[in-house]
């Protein structure tokens, strides 16, 4: 436990320097950057590609979204660049589980090891949980048996490498955000997301990302609330993008969701989804709060 508080202290102090500069993001993604070829050099990226042949088929996320109503992604995380750590005792397992049990129709697994304190390993963990469905749904009749439970790989993805590594991991999406990614990485990570069978949210918080990633068909965009780079939440941003979207594209509305009336909100904005994790893991009471946020998007 004591390392656990060290640790938090210790990313805190790095990202509360950046929050005053306002480049949180560019300090996660330099990270990133760095890392990644020492990862590679430890397993290499042909060892992916044969692992990722022998994967078990995606769960179709979109088709989960796509269910009537406003479908849940709840997800688990440990700690954030701008609140700290939130589950002193994270146990993304038993996130997941009661998430699925009080009616979320997808999960999101932050697996980003510096600032939210997350692994692949979580995400590995939580997709072999949800591996028999019919022990968590109540209700033969639960269209989610028929769909399966997706999982979200939530990281700062801009390498083919990593797209591998959620796939191998168990992954049946990934997040893909516009404001740390050029046009031909985009789309070159899109159609290769897609080559493994799963899908993409594209995370965009600006009219310019909006139109920037629109040419690429996206599937599913993700409108974020918060700002990467101040971390600063305008919880109206979903509404206004909203409206420059496409009706067949799913939407998801993330960030700064703390009530039901806030879910109604999105609803009424929409959005065919939303993303909630800090709300959850920081809850008393996690099935009720998570059920109520299943019911008010119904």
């Amino acid at each position: 436990m004591r390392n656990v508080s060290v640790s938090a202290k210790v990313y805190m102090s790095v990202t509360n320097l950046a929050k005053q500069r306002g480049t949180i993001l560019d300090e996660i993604m330099r990270h990133h950057r760095e890392q990644l070829p020492k990862i590679m050099r430890e397993i290499p990226l042909a060892d992916l590609r044969a692992h990722a042949l022998f994967a078990p088929p995606p769960v179709d996320f979109a088709a989960a979204l796509r269910l009537p109503g406003l479908s849940l992604i709840a997800e688990c995380k440990k700690a954030s660049p701008s609140k700290g750590l939130l589950a002193p005792e994270y146990d993304p397992v038993h996130l997941a589980t009661t998430y699925v049990r009080a009616g979320a129709r997808a999960i999101s697994v932050l697996t980003d090891g510096r600032h939210f304190q997350g692994s692949l390993e979580h995400l590995r963990d939580v997709k072999e949980a949800l591996s028999d469905l019919d022990k968590l749904v109540i209700g033969k009749s639960d269209p989610r048996l028929k769909i399966g439970l997706p999982v979200l790989r939530k990281d700062f993805i801009f390498h083919p490498y990593q797209v591998y590594e959620a796939r191998v991991a168990g992954a049946d999406a990934v997040l893909l955000i516009a404001a740390v990614l050029g046009p031909n990485d985009m789309k070159e990570l899109l159609a290769l997301t897609h080559q493994l069978g799963m899908n993409a949210l594209i995370e965009v918080h600006t009219a310019a990302e909006v139109e920037r990633i629109l040419p690429l068909n996206p599937r599913i965009i993700g409108i974020n609330n918060r700002n990467l780079q101040t971390f600063a939440v305008d919880f109206d941003n979903t509404a206004r993008l909203r409206q420059l979207i496409p009706t067949d594209v799913l939407v998801v509305g993330e960030s700064g969701i703390q009530t039901t009336d806030d879910v109604r909100q999105m609803k009424n904005s929409g959005a065919n989804a939303i993303l909630v994790g800090e709300t959850f893991v920081k809850s008393k009471d996690l099935f009720k709060t998570v059920q109520s946020f299943v019911k008010a998007g119904h």
